[in-house]
Order: C-alpha cells, then sequence, then structure tokens
C-alpha cells in the first residue's frame, strides 16, 4: 500500500448499521407521521367468520413494507380487505387521508391502488399485451406509454406480447401479473406471496424487481411465504397471528429477535 492510499475509517457508534444480537422486536404498530395507507382496529373476514381482530398496519409514502406470520395468520386477509374484497365488520382502512373500507375493488383502484393476488392473477387465454390493457380498463383510452415502461421494467413481455399469458412460465405469469396491477402507476402496489410457485432461482429476481419498483416510488405492501428474504429487503415489517398484530419493526429488528426467528422464522 502506498502512502497515500485511502484506508477506511474506524466505524463508530453513530454511523453503525449492525442489529445487536439480542434485539427485541417493537409491538408499537402504528407510525409516526403520514401514512398512505392507515388501518386501525380492523375486523373483518368472510361472511359471518371473522378472521381479523383489531388489526393495527400503517404504510407510509413510498415504503416497502412486509407481513409474515404463520399460515392462518390472516395476512392475505389484509391485503384483500384493503382491496375491498372481504367482508369489512369494524375498524377504519384509510388511503391518503379518506376512508376506503366498504368500496369496490373498481373504486379501489380508481384511488390509486393495485392488487396482485397470489393465485388466478392473468387471464390465461388473453395476449400479454391484452392483459396489460386489462389492467387500463377503467380508461377510455389504452395508456401506450405506460404499457412501454411496463415492457422496459419487463423485457420479456414485450418479446412475448403476442403469446398468451397461459402458456408462460411461471415467473413470467407473474411479471404479467404485477404489470397489469402497475398500467395505472398505483401509489400502493399489494402484493400476496409474489414468489409463490416459482423455482428457487427466480425467487431472488422476483425480489430484485419488487425492489426496483419500490425504488421507482411505489409503496409496496406485501404478504410473502420467504419470510427472511422479504424481511432482509423491507423497510419494515409486520408479523401476525391468529389474525391479531403480534410484532412491528424494522425488517432487521425483526430478524435478529430470538423469539421472532424461533416462532415464525424457523430459528
Amino acid at each position: 500500500m502506498t502512502a497515500d492510499a485511502e484506508t477506511d475509517p474506524e466505524p463508530t457508534p453513530d454511523d453503525a448499521s449492525e442489529t445487536p444480537p439480542d434485539a427485541t422486536a417493537g409491538t408499537d404498530h402504528a407510525i409516526d407521521g403520514d401514512a398512505i395507507l392507515r388501518i386501525r382496529d380492523l375486523d373483518a373476514g368472510y361472511g359471518d367468520l371473522q378472521i381479523l381482530s383489531d388489526v393495527v398496519l400503517d404504510v407510509a409514502d413510498g415504503e416497502y413494507v412486509t407481513i409474515v406470520g404463520p399460515n392462518g395468520a390472516g395476512k392475505s386477509t389484509v391485503m384483500k380487505t384493503v382491496f375491498g374484497l372481504t367482508t369489512h365488520m369494524d375498524g377504519t382502512v384509510e388511503f391518503e387521508g379518506e376512508p376506503i373500507h366498504g368500496l369496490a375493488p373498481e373504486q379501489i383502484i380508481r384511488e390509486g391502488v393495485g392488487f396482485v393476488p397470489q393465485n388466478d392473477n392473468v387471464f390465461p387465454g388473453l395476449s400479454v399485451r391484452e392483459n396489460l390493457e386489462m389492467g387500463a380498463y377503467i380508461l377510455d383510452e389504452v395508456p401506450e406509454a405506460q404499457i412501454e415502461t411496463i415492457y422496459d421494467r419487463f423485457p420479456i413481455l414485450r418479446e412475448r406480447s403476442d403469446q398468451k399469458a397461459g402458456t408462460l412460465s411461471g415467473g413470467q405469469r407473474q411479471m404479467v401479473a404485477m404489470g397489469r396491477a402497475l398500467m395505472l402507476d398505483p401509489d400502493l402496489l399489494l402484493l400476496d406471496e409474489p414468489s409463490a410457485g416459482l423455482a428457487p432461482d427466480l425467487v431472488s429476481d422476483m425480489f430484485d424487481r419488487i425492489d426496483r419498483i419500490n425504488e421507482s416510488g411505489t409503496a409496496v405492501l406485501m404478504v410473502e411465504q420467504n419470510a427472511k428474504e422479504a424481511l432482509r429487503r423491507c423497510d419494515r415489517g409486520y408479523v401476525l397471528v391468529n389474525g391479531e398484530n403480534r410484532y412491528t419493526d424494522r425488517g432487521e429488528m425483526l430478524l435478529a429477535d430470538e423469539d421472532v426467528r424461533r416462532d415464525f422464522l424457523g430459528g
């Protein structure tokens, strides 16, 4: 090393970013300040069957939030409730300061929310382009500029534009579903298990694409079976158990909490 070569400074407590190994995840489920999505004391379910009880959840503008928890915890029910697909029983769901609980999905889309369900999320008999056009069905004209934006984000879809979506691979169908949900340039994108059914070598690529969507300014609320990877990437995470809040904290704090790791992340 030459005499004038630069060396990295020693880390100081002020700029250290590592989470202590004995971290304790928080239980304050609301955030300070404004939230683009604000859920308070939410009770919801299907018909007379209540799944969620007093759920509190916030997503700030541009934030990336993940919901994790055991099977049957109500994670997907939260997403479906935000999008108007369940029975709202009590509590409030506000988007950009306005109540949206009780609205139909068509109205919620107009408010600026996009949703990618886990299953049946493409029209298999329609071409890739026709699927994308369906994402803008509430408009009088197809926004060609937005289709080009989607093709730039998912180049394989440009190549397969005329191919029926049902003949695509699982990863490509997921891109179609995400592209369709992005056609109206939503402020909040809801993703329900985006890596489900993907080959292991495609999972990281899918997460990378979600990262870039969020980095472009779209807030993301995601339910994900690959909890560890999701928490590594997100800004904050919520742990739901039996339809109720259990923990809420930064992703790295949840990963570092011994009880969270043991009970919900497989150690």
